[in-house]
């Protein structure tokens, strides 16, 4: 497992050397949409993750690699979309500003930045990494995907 975030200027110099892995775990603070980047503070961190989760799921080098998708920080998300609107990250949004529908608005976005739709699946999960049962759950059924990936690449499954 590697941690490959980072800096923008990075990232072209590490992608290939992943081609061929079972499956990414992509992590966005859910609680970012409303916050900018600290090296460009004109652009929102939730659409710099789109543009990065974007880059990956269509890279040549992982067309048919899983995307297991942490929706992380679902608590801090959940206590601010009460009183800094979602449209602050999506002017286009007009659902409520509570956690269901915004949470809900947040995964279709991600999801739907998907080309492959037929050939690549994300496994979207919100998470609280300091929530200990919401970790584990979360990590029993990435283990269960890359289990099944597993399987199909020797043809048992």
């Amino acid at each position: 497992m590697f941690d490959v975030g980072g800096q923008r200027s990075e990232r072209k110099k590490w992608i290939h050397c992943f081609e061929g892995v079972t499956a990414i775990i992509f992590c966005v603070a859910m609680s970012a949409y409303d916050l900018v980047l600290a090296e460009d503070e004109e652009m929102n961190r939730m659409h710099e993750s789109m543009k990065l989760f974007d880059s990956i799921c269509n890279n040549k080098w992982f067309t048919e690699t899983s995307i297991i998708l942490f929706l992380n920080k679902k608590d801090l998300f959940e206590q601010k979309i009460t009183h800094s609107p979602l449209t602050i990250c999506f002017p286009e949004y007009a659902g409520a500003n509570n956690y269901d529908e915004a949470a809900e608005y947040i995964r279709t976005k991600f999801e739907d930045l998907n080309k492959k739709k037929e050939t690549k699946e994300i496994y979207p999960h919100f998470t609280c990494a300091t929530d200990t049962k919401n970790v584990q759950f979360v990590f029993d059924a990435v283990t269960d995907v890359i289990i099944k990936n597993n399987l199909k690449d020797c043809g048992l499954f």
